[in-house]
């Protein structure tokens, strides 16, 4: 009876997998979570760092970090996640005498202009403290998802159940507005968009479709004047101990920018917070040669073109900070029509 049960798990395990391997999720793709930031975070206490990202999930998927490494000979920790105000993650670091190095800060000025962490805020409270228990299941989880396609989060069977769910009733969020997979991380939590988001039209609609365009309210003038005075006391102490800050404004789609333009003008968040910090930044508007950038769900870039504006941002900051500088032996650089064919 034991082997009986044995060979029907087995069996029963191997179709799974095989079933989620054709609906494109691949071992090795490690997902993100709180605790593989908490991992990457610990790095600060344990060796020297010379350049971290924060922010949100634009700058996570948006950074070819093996392709700014061949640019600079630095490979930057990234402590981008989704969802999430990368302010308080910026203080975070500001706060630790242990980091003294470049902060690159990823900005969506909507999702940095608020008052709360968002999404992953538990990610702060982890580093402070994470139980033997939680740390152990990571690191087992960690090793077998290196092997296993099916251990998915948003592929494991009560996802795809709760999906079938097809919203009936007018006005109650039900599985569709969930955000889906978009992502695939690799080991260092290098983040880019999922292949198939790219080719599947059903996924791209529904992540537009879950963004709204980024509708909302507009910023209020009290947090504008929060985030200005938050920031400009974070980036003086990192300053303080010899360390920098730069920013980054990566793209999004038309219709987006037009809410998010709305609901904060570049005059009232971007100008006004690098005047506030006395810092400096690449801005997507101010890059003519990554115009035009393939953005399939409408917010962050394919894989191709996230290597595209890597270099452009990349090559944009070294101008700006003696903290990077391109090597003599770096790619020549790379334009729109590296990754939009025809362009």
């Amino acid at each position: 009876m034991s082997l009986a049960v044995t060979i029907l798990v087995l069996l029963a395990t191997a179709a799974w997998e095989w079933q989620m391997r054709q609906l494109g999720l691949t071992p090795g793709d490690l997902g993100d979570n709180p605790y593989a930031w908490v991992e990457e975070r610990r790095r600060i206490d344990t060796e020297p760092v010379s350049a971290a990202i924060v922010g949100d999930s634009r700058i996570l998927f948006d950074t070819d970090l093996d392709h700014f490494q061949r640019l600079t000979g630095i490979r930057p920790l990234q402590l981008a996640l989704p969802g999430t105000n990368g302010r308080p993650f910026l203080e975070n670091l500001a706060d630790d005498p242990n980091f003294k190095g470049l902060v690159i800060v990823g900005m969506t000025d909507v999702s940095y202009f608020r008052e709360k962490a968002g999404w992953m805020k538990i990610a702060l409270e982890l580093a402070k403290f994470e139980s033997p228990a939680k740390r152990g299941s990571f690191l087992i989880g960690r090793q077998l998802e290196m092997h296993l396609a099916f251990l998915e989060q948003e592929y494991r069977l009560s996802a795809l159940v709760a999906r079938l769910d097809p919203d009936w009733r007018t006005g109650v969020e039900g599985p569709y507005d969930d955000t889906w997979k978009l992502s695939t991380t690799l080991d260092g939590r290098q983040t880019y968009m999922w292949p198939r988001l790219e080719h599947d039209e059903r996924l791209r609609a529904h992540g537009r479709a879950v963004w709204q365009a980024f509708k909302g309210p507009v910023v209020k003038p009290e947090v504008i004047a929060m985030t200005l005075k938050r920031t400009r006391a974070a980036v003086d102490k990192i300053r303080a101990r010899s360390g920098d800050v730069l920013f980054v404004r990566p793209p999004s789609a038309p219709d987006f920018r037009v809410n998010e333009d709305k609901r904060l003008p570049r005059a009232k968040g971007w100008d006004a917070l690098l005047a506030a910090a006395r810092a400096r930044g690449a801005h997507i508007d101010d890059m003519p040669t990554v115009q035009g950038l393939s953005l399939p769900e409408g917010s962050h870039l394919s894989k191709a073109c996230a290597t595209v504006f890597t270099d452009a941002y990349v090559r944009r900051l070294a101008e700006l900070s003696p903290r990077l500088t391109i090597r003599p032996d770096a790619p020549p650089p790379l334009a729109t029509k590296d990754c939009v064919p025809g362009r």
